[in-house]
């Protein structure tokens, strides 16, 4: 892995710091992020809900507010249909939450993932359709590519509201109404909203909602404070992997706050079997690798709908066994995950390592567990790779990719043998025959090829300051807490720190990872982990460098500063 380093300008950063009243540290890394600006960096660094935009601005907003206010007048029958990831389950959570306080009673769908597929389909529309024919169709995270099947409901006389924040292949829809940030934005060329999820689209069409119906005086939109819905925006913020900067940053900083805090039974049974005390502080990376997994594998072996259920529901025995339910579904997913990327890792050692992009196909695998192995494997391979599943004469799968490498970009180039596919620059659902897998293979790694040009470049890991072990404190860490949350678009920042000495034996656990100490500098230790490196431990008593995040390890009520090891080498 190569280290990189670009020193900020000295006289910039001590600007900033004066300006701004921040430490060095932190206006150091506000300069490498863009934010040297002393009013941009203001803004960045109060991420206030006062700082939401208009949500007018945002295309056919206006019409889609009227026309759930002609819902709510009417007491008109209502189906919503939200995929079935973190993503689509919070969004719709967060309007059927809203229009029953309303006086409606909407229907809502999750697509099956071994029935219906991904995306808006007919089986899942048909299915939807059982309970009658609605008014008005909404769908979530799902629709801006479904022409023929938003068609199809049209054709019933069905009004079709679509609120997607996937990118258009082609023309935009024909019929019903879209809200998409990436279709005809109507505003600056970078609104603030231009990378909001479908989460925070909806939130932002309630808000419109609400501006509308507080305008005639409504008595109930009067009495909905929108920001106690922020914990469901922050989680499908955060899961959903959208940059966490304009809109996003806002949203998650403050639902993060709404999160710890929350009301709602389902997210708190769901806390406590992930192991988060009641009252403690919500990190991104407690949505991203706790609640997270939770919520989608229900969706990944059953049924999704069971986790709208549980955000819903304000009866604690249920959100408590539920809660548990979800639970025994991720130690099960976790279980499969773990037997699949062994296999896949043989894959690729035996067969495709020198393919620039990666596709692997078992019939052994389940469909609904592949996304995360993908990660996995381009991450460890550093290149794109898509892991298909089983599903009959059909493979389906997901896809990931490395920074720099844009899978829409990329699968728009290869897509000939492709039944279906979809998804963000960083992660794409795909499907095709059986019969096509080795033709699209053969066809994406020369695709990967062409797009990277000269070839992959070695991983790279990019240093965001350097600190003498002395600079490790408590107080750094309430410092660096005004540049939370981290995500894409606001990494968490990679501290160096040169010439550390181990003075005891690491403490291996698991047989994969391992604890450590670090002598600060004052005769006091820092604690540290590292995941998954246990075969490369640095030497005893010898100068080596370290490449690090700084947390908070929580234990028993406590919380003790730990730095958790990325990288190491030499000491320079």
């Amino acid at each position: 892995m190569q280290w990189i380093y670009t020193p900020v300008p000295a006289a910039e950063a001590e600007e900033l710091s004066r300006r701004a009243g921040v430490g060095p540290v932190v206006a150091e890394l506000l300069v490498r992020n863009g934010h040297g600006d002393p009013a941009r960096a203001q803004e960045f660094l109060s991420p206030d809900l006062s700082r939401l935009e208009d949500p007018f601005l945002i295309s056919n907003v206006v019409a889609a507010a009227a026309r759930l206010r002609k819902a709510i007048a009417g007491r008109e029958k209502v189906v919503v249909l939200g995929d079935y990831d973190v993503d689509g389950v919070s969004s719709t959570a967060l309007l059927v939450s809203i229009l029953r306080r309303f006086g409606l009673n909407p229907s809502f769908v999750v697509p099956r993932r071994s029935e219906d597929g991904y995306g808006l389909s007919r089986s899942a529309i048909d299915r939807a359709l059982e309970g009658g024919r609605p008014d008005l169709f909404v769908t979530l995270d799902c629709g801006t590519n479904s022409h023929d099947e938003v068609a199809y409901l049209v054709e019933q006389g069905i009004d079709v509201l679509v609120v997607d924040h996937h990118r258009s292949k082609d023309q935009t829809l024909a019929q019903g109404l879209l809200i998409n940030p990436h279709v005809d934005a109507g505003g600056p060329a970078q609104p603030a909203w231009q990378h909001l999820c479908t989460v925070g689209l909806v939130f932002k069409l309630l808000h419109a909602l609400l501006k509308q119906l507080r305008a005639e005086n409504h008595p109930v939109a009067a009495g909905i404070r929108l920001r106690e819905y922020l914990d469901l925006v922050a989680m499908g913020t955060i899961a959903d992997l959208v940059p966490l900067v304009g809109e996003n940053r806002i949203l998650a900083k403050n639902g993060l706050r709404m999160l710890r805090e929350t009301a709602r039974p389902g997210l708190r049974a769901l806390m406590e079997v992930s192991g988060i005390p009641a009252g403690q502080e919500i990190q991104p990376v407690d949505i991203s690798f706790r609640l997270g997994p939770r919520i989608n594998a229900s969706g990944r072996l059953a049924d999704a709908a069971l986790s709208v259920e549980l955000l819903l529901s304000e009866d604690e025995a249920f959100a408590r066994a539920t809660a548990q339910q979800l639970d025994a579904f991720n130690r099960e997913r976790q279980d499969i995950e773990r037997k699949i990327t062994e296999d896949a890792e043989r894959m690729v050692e035996t067969l495709y390592l020198s393919d620039a992009g990666i596709v692997l196909f078992s019939e052994a695998w389940h469909p609904g567990v592949v996304g995360i192995v993908a990660g996995r494997i381009s991450r460890q391979y550093n290149r794109p790779c898509i892991v298909l599943g089983n599903e009959g004469d059909m493979a389906k799968g997901s896809g990931r990719s490395v920074d720099g490498l844009n899978l829409v970009d990329i699968l728009a180039g290869c897509n000939e043998e492709l039944a279906s596919w979809g998804g963000h620059p960083m992660a794409v659902g795909v499907s095709l025959p059986k019969a096509h897998i080795d033709g699209f293979r053969a066809h994406f790694a020369q695709a990967v090829a062409r797009y990277a040009g000269g070839g992959i470049a070695d991983a790279k890991l990019s240093i965001s300051a350097w600190l003498k072990p002395e600079q490790v404190t408590e107080e750094l860490m309430g410092e660096l807490d005004v540049l939370h949350p981290y995500g894409q678009g606001n990494p968490e920042p990679v501290f160096g720190l040169r010439g550390v000495v181990l003075r005891r034996r690491p403490e291996v656990f698991k047989a994969r990872h391992f604890r450590f100490w670090v002598d600060d500098g004052r005769g006091r230790g820092i604690s540290g982990v590292a995941w998954k490196m246990a075969d490369r431990i640095p030497p005893i008593g010898v100068p080596f460098d370290m490449a690090v995040e700084l947390n908070w390890n929580f234990f028993n009520d406590r919380r003790i500063l730990q730095v958790e090891l990325i990288d190491w080498r030499k000491a320079s």
